[in-house]
């Protein structure tokens, strides 16, 4: 069940917005909005493991469900991570688990509509409104980056 979408066009090609999202240099800059220190440690390839870490080391890990370069990336959420260790059992991780966070680029000219669409069946109330209240200030910093 989709339960949130984010758009925002960047006034830069779409390889610039996806190197913006996915890579070492620019993945901790943007999404510090949503935890300072964050980070990933991925090759953001189709079904390659993904961690999504703070500054302590705590986060959630997932898959890569699909990756088409500059155009589409899946992520699906398994679990998460408490004291350095991936657990399935933790209420965090149950309400979590099988979630989706897509984002689609799309090609208008020389700039990219970004979506950034979330879904999960299973999500609580609070952090649905914690990413509602987030996401937006993600997207403002991704279009700073891409278009600088």
């Amino acid at each position: 069940m989709e339960y949130a979408t984010f758009k925002t066009e960047i006034n830069a090609p779409r390889e610039k917005v996806w190197d913006t999202l996915f890579t070492d240099e620019n993945y901790p800059k943007w999404t510090d909005v949503f935890c300072a220190g964050s980070h990933a440690i991925t090759d953001w390839k189709q079904g390659s493991k993904a961690q999504f870490l703070d500054n302590k080391g705590a986060g959630m890990f997932g898959v890569i469900e699909k990756s088409v370069p500059n155009e589409f990336l899946s992520i699906k959420a398994l679990g998460e991570i408490v004291d350095g260790k991936e657990t399935y059992d933790t209420p965090g991780a149950k309400a979590c688990a099988g979630s989706y966070e897509n984002y689609t680029l799309i090609k208008i000219g020389n700039k990219t509509l970004l979506e950034v669409d979330l879904s999960g069946d299973e999500i609580p109330e609070e952090f649905k409104k914690f990413l509602s209240d987030v996401w937006p200030k993600a997207m403002v910093k991704i279009k700073e980056i891409a278009e600088n």
